[in-house]
Formats: structure tokens, C-alpha cells, sequence
């Protein structure tokens, strides 16, 4: 699918989504099932600003640390920041760890890695698209979303 952060392609396995992945776009000949069809429509919703909440079954290939770092990503609120350190502090673990994980989210954008940002919200590392622009453009997006302006800057539509 096109998005305004580049064309994605979405793989699903035995009804639920295991990879999102920038730079393909829809495969050639590739089968469109329901299920990838109805996540195709959140990510629209969502790119439209008409989405905050992601309702389609996931199974992303892990380690239990991974697993434990990818579930408390999703609790991450629409619009809301956590840092690695915070991450790490809930899991008894270490920043660089749950960055580790972090990078190595199969399903971004809707297990939301872009939401977990380096020490006093510094943004860091982000591998999807085209890194940090990207990483920048998802968190300006539900930033316009939830708070109706870009900070200072009281534009009334949001433009990737």
C-alpha cells in the first residue's frame, strides 16, 4: 500500500499480521485477504487522522524480551511519548535492550515504536522508512491529531 511515509507491505500468517515493512508496496500478484485488506483500512484511517487505535490480531516474531518490550509499546497511549528508560525501568532491564527490541519490531507503526523516544525525549534511532524523518513525521501526525494545531503553529491540516 502507499502511505505518506512510502509504500508498505503487510504479511499475515494463519489470520494474523506478523510484518510491515517499508520500501516494497503491494507485491505483484500477491493475494489480498480480508484480513489484509481490513489492516490496509486502519492504516489509512490512521494516516488520515481518523484512527488511534489499531484493532487487527498481530503475532510478531520475538524473543520473550522482545514480546515483554513489543506489549508494552502498544500500551503506549495515541500521541504520547515513553523513553527506553522507562520502558526499561517497568521491565527491570536496560535502556540499550529495550532499544534493541525496539529495532527489531516487525510490525511498526501499529506495535508503535516511533512512540519511545531517548533520554529527555531525544529522538534516536527508528528503522523504518526513512529513519528519524519518518520517526518525526508519525509523532507530528498524532501530535496535530490529538491537539488540533502543531504546537505553536495553528495550520488546521497536517501535511506529511
Amino acid at each position: 500500500m502507499q502511505s505518506p511515509t512510502g509504500p508498505l507491505t503487510l504479511f499475515e500468517e494463519a489470520g494474523k499480521i506478523i510484518v510491515v515493512e517499508w520500501g516494497r508496496g503491494d507485491a505483484a500478484g500477491s493475494t489480498e485477504t480480508p484480513l489484509l485488506q481490513e489492516a490496509k483500512n486502519q492504516l489509512a484511517e490512521y494516516f488520515a487522522g481518523d484512527r488511534q487505535v489499531f484493532d487487527l490480531p498481530l503475532n510478531p516474531e520475538g524473543t520473550d524480551f522482545q514480546q515483554a518490550v513489543w506489549q508494552q509499546m502498544l500500551a503506549i497511549p495515541y500521541g504520547e511519548t515513553k523513553t527506553y528508560g522507562d520502558l526499561a525501568t517497568s521491565l527491570k532491564s536496560a535502556a540499550r535492550a529495550v532499544g534493541g527490541a525496539c529495532g527489531k519490531n516487525p510490525i511498526p507503526i501499529i506495535i508503535p515504536c516511533h512512540r519511545v523516544m531517548g533520554a529527555n525525549g531525544k529522538l534516536t534511532g527508528f528503522s523504518g522508512g526513512e529513519g528519524i524523518s519518518t520517526k518525526q513525521a508519525l509523532l507530528r501526525l498524532e501530535s496535530f491529531v490529538k491537539h488540533g494545531t502543531m504546537g505553536n503553529n495553528h495550520q488546521t491540516e497536517f501535511k506529511f
